[in-house]
């Protein structure tokens, strides 16, 4: 069977990246992929026709990874044809920005005959099958084990995680909000810093760390404490309005940069904090799943502080757990450095969406 025109689409609290792709489930063709400023548009729906309309090819199929908890009819199978679970539409709210979403009123204002919405984490893990070994970087080989558990985590505007089960022969991807876990203080400056956060929030989640807004804060926190000089490129950054998300002006982009660079001693403490947080959360995530077929880390920060991830600090933070360091050594980690692994799986899941697929009904 021949491969159907799909549209996918990776919405996030800073950027949409939409592409259009020919698919038949296992593989994806790009055809044309663009990336808007979320916050620059008051919803999903005219970003999407914004991009539609430069289109004569029209999508029979469409899945939009979300960043966000999905409520309706929901089937994740890696392979094989998308099933339907019920009745009723599938609705979403993204988290980090005011929108929300229904996949029947996106379906007829789009035309798009089948239209799925999927958590964002779970259209990673739906990618990770279709990744190269090019576009992995492994931090520990571990014992992977077939048919074992994966998981997938990662860290961008917010903290990502799904679980891939084996079953019938494939994984099923099992959406999460994991991200949204308490955040566990694994040393006295962690400590003093949830009590700040949970000062100002009440709730303090592994999110509120673990993220771009969390290394912002991270960096903040350690400055106002030590009355330290905030070199120009950060200061700019963090004078940034929170409004204007269409500006380059980025404060974690900023303070990884700088110390990435060397050029500024605080944000290399605030990067090595930050990558200790990673680490150990990577390793909370080990734990519950024990994901012997591989751990692997994504996100939009990942691939922009790779010498940070790969210096050993974040394996270190990954295997402290005590009596059971010897059990986590033994599962293999790795980095995702695809750029767009959520965009690439939302496609393959569109393409199993369509009757005219090899994966289709």
């Amino acid at each position: 069977m021949s491969a159907a025109c799909v549209l996918a689409a990776d919405v996030g609290g800073t950027h949409t990246r939409v592409l259009l792709a020919e698919s038949d489930g296992a593989t994806c063709t790009p055809l044309r992929e663009q990336h808007y400023v979320s916050a620059d548009w008051p919803d999903l729906l005219p970003i999407l026709e914004n991009f539609l309309a430069a289109e004569t090819r029209r999508p029979a199929c469409a899945c939009l990874a979300i960043a966000g908890p999905i409520t309706g009819p929901i089937s994740s199978p890696v392979a094989g044809p998308i099933k339907d679970c019920g009745d009723g539409p599938q609705h979403a709210h993204v988290t980090n920005l005011p929108w929300s979403l229904a996949s029947d009123t996106l379906a007829q204002c789009l035309n798009i005959p089948r239209l799925a919405l999927i958590n964002d984490f779970a259209a990673v893990g739906h990618g990770i099958a279709a990744l190269n070994a090019d576009d992995l970087l492994t931090l520990q080989a571990g014992e992977p084990q077939p048919c074992a558990p994966r998981a997938v985590l990662g860290a961008g505007t917010g903290l990502g995680q799904a679980l891939l089960v084996w079953r019938d022969g494939g994984y099923d991807v099992l959406s999460t909000e994991g991200g949204h876990m308490d955040f566990a203080p694994q040393n006295d400056q962690q400590v003093r810093l949830l009590n700040s956060l949970r000062a100002l929030h009440g709730h303090v989640s592994c999110e509120r760390l673990c993220s771009g807004s969390g290394l912002a804060y991270i960096y903040r926190f350690l400055q106002e404490r030590r009355g330290a000089a905030v070199p120009e490129a950060i200061a700019q950054a963090f004078a940034q309005p929170s409004d204007q998300a269409s500006s380059p002006s980025d404060p974690a982009a900023a303070i990884s940069q700088a110390a990435l660079a060397g050029s500024d001693a605080l944000a290399q403490e605030a990067l090595r904090e930050f990558v200790r947080i990673y680490g150990a959360q990577a390793g909370n995530l080990a734990l519950s799943c024990l994901p012997f077929a591989g751990l692997y880390v994504a996100g939009g920060i990942a691939p922009k502080i790779l010498p940070a991830l790969t210096d050993g600090e974040f394996l270190r933070a990954f295997n402290a757990k005590g009596r059971m360091e010897k059990l986590t050594r033994r599962i293999p980690l790795h980095i995702v450095v695809h750029p767009t692994p959520g965009l690439l799986g939302a496609a393959l899941y569109a393409g199993r969406l369509s009757p005219g697929t090899a994966a289709g009904f």
